[in-house]
């Protein structure tokens, strides 16, 4: 038996899969999972070979962005609705509340996060299929706007009162943590709040991951001499309802999904819809600001290294103020 993670979090586990009816003397190796950045990460393996992976939410009184509250509540949402998409991605198995800790208890998806190590040849035909699976994604509808947890309060009746208090919320936060920003938070404030009227063409609450950057698409090799294929879209912790073309931000992350031509075939193969109007590019500028402020302020309550640091504001804070000059050219 492989002992490999602390007797605590030996102990948590057995706790959650007893309370989600499954044996826990079948615990055969705990696993820590790298790449998360909020919630702990554990993978659970089982003696007749099935796989699990266990998300524990950190002590509430822990240092996070506002909107972070609940994260595993939206995660347990998206795989919901991923599961009615017909898109692989975790099955949820359990959740619960543990000394006022939030868990989460899924199957294992099949694969490694997407790297280097695939070939112009293969990512081609995947990019076009993550473009097919994120269409069906976008086919579901929510009850209203906004994050499901709550964390901002509840679901708003228009996109853009719920993306105001996404945008004021990381403001905040901002605020809060004196994040280290490329312009004055309150100049940053203006800039956001005189695009907020191009957000009223968003009339219905589309499913948004948010966070499908190629960390979170894992890719699998089912046989020697197979071809890859995308084993599971994972992290949806950070979903919304909201306009799907925000999802277009963290899939081109620093970049340009419009370079991205295999992706936009297959999206528009299967229905979506991938319009790049000035309309459109005003909404997406809105986007990338929203997401570059969180990789900005987060930062601070994370407690990044100083390497880390450092490739924020090289690499991000520059996309932040290209993002913040094409609003304010729209404008003008």
């Amino acid at each position: 038996m492989d002992q490999a993670g602390s007797s605590d979090s030996w102990q948590r586990a057995r706790r959650v899969l007893e309370g989600a009816r499954v044996d826990p003397a079948r615990l055969a190796r705990l696993r820590p999972l790298s790449g998360g950045t909020y919630n702990a990460v554990e993978e659970l393996l089982l003696t007749d070979g099935s796989r699990y992976v266990l998300k524990v939410a950190p002590a509430p009184t822990a240092p996070c962005l506002r909107y972070e509250s609940r994260l595993l509540v939206s995660e347990t949402e998206f795989y919901g609705a991923a599961a009615e998409a017909g898109v692989p991605a975790p099955h949820v198995v359990h959740v619960g509340e543990e000394a006022a800790v939030g868990h989460l208890l899924m199957t294992a998806c099949p694969g490694e996060p997407w790297d280097g190590s695939l070939t112009e040849a293969e990512q081609v035909p995947l990019r076009a299929e993550l473009g097919r699976q994120v269409a069906r994604l976008h086919r579901v509808t929510g009850p209203g706007y906004g994050y499901p947890s709550g964390a901002l309060g509840p679901l708003a009746p228009d996109w853009r009162t719920a993306f105001t208090a996404m945008i004021e919320a990381i403001l905040a936060d901002a605020r809060h943590y004196r994040a280290r920003l490329p312009r004055p938070t309150d100049e940053v404030a203006r800039t956001l709040r005189a695009a907020l009227p191009a957000l009223d063409e968003v009339t219905v609450p589309c499913l948004v991951h948010f966070d499908l950057w190629r960390g979170n698409i894992l890719v699998d090799r089912p046989a020697a001499g197979e071809e890859p294929r995308i084993g599971g879209l994972i992290d949806g912790e950070r979903m919304f309802w909201g306009d799907p073309l925000a999802d277009f931000v963290s899939l081109a992350l620093l970049g340009d999904i419009e370079k991205d031509e295999a992706f936009l075939a297959g999206y528009r193969e299967a229905g979506g819809r991938a319009e790049f109007d000035t309309p459109a590019r005003l909404r997406l500028a809105l986007y990338r600001a929203y997401l570059y402020l969180i990789m900005l302020t987060e930062t601070i309550p994370r407690a990044v290294d100083a390497g880390q640091e450092r490739w924020v504001q090289e690499a991000v804070a520059p996309e932040l103020v290209a993002a913040l000059d094409e609003i304010e050219d729209s404008a003008s």
